[in-house]
């Protein structure tokens, strides 16, 4: 049995929804067992994004004011966003925009591991589907880093995967949503 078949999504956990005046953010707060500077690579490299992101880049993400298209993964037709990175503060901060939603995130140390805090704007019908998307990216992140990588589970692959449709109930009850269908 491989990595992958034994992975299996704990229960939903790490966030909250903020609301303010219409705009919906998704805020996901993960400890990672590793260090700010790894983390960082993870999040910025457009090799190690492949492994684990829901999306492709062209280009690194680590410098502000560079320009790198995003593409959607597992999408019939391909999904490109063009995103400015609009801070890289390596290795504590990072933000950029998506598939017209803003992602914003930040590397506190932790010991010996990482804080890893997620805000993203996301269409408020969907908002738990986020949430339990970026789970399990962020649950791959995890093992990729600990050097048990498990292969990129996105796109629509992702709602196939076992335990995403638990994860999307969980966060919907959490967050006091409708399930969306």
């Amino acid at each position: 049995m491989t990595g992958r078949e034994r992975y299996a999504a704990g229960p939903a956990h790490g966030a909250q929804v903020r609301k303010d005046a219409g705009t919906w953010t998704l805020v996901l707060v993960r400890e990672l067992r590793h260090p700010p500077e790894k983390v960082w690579r993870a999040l910025t490299d457009p090799a190690q994004l492949r492994e684990w992101a829901p999306f492709d880049a062209d280009g690194n993400l680590g410098s502000a004011g560079r320009t790198v298209n995003l593409t959607t993964v597992g999408t019939p037709k391909p999904q490109v966003s063009e995103t400015t990175v609009k801070r890289a503060e390596a290795p504590r901060l990072l933000e950029y925009s998506w598939g017209g939603g803003d992602l914003r995130w930040e590397l506190e140390p932790l010991g010996s591991g990482t804080r890893l805090t997620l805000w993203h704007n996301i269409d408020r019908r969907f908002i738990s589907w986020g949430a339990a998307g970026w789970h399990i990216c962020l649950d791959v992140l995890d093992r990729l880093l600990g050097g048990q990588p498990i292969g990129r589970i996105a796109g629509p692959e992702t709602i196939q995967f076992e335990g995403w449709q638990r994860l999307n109930a969980e966060y919907a009850r959490q967050f006091g949503k409708d399930i969306p269908s």
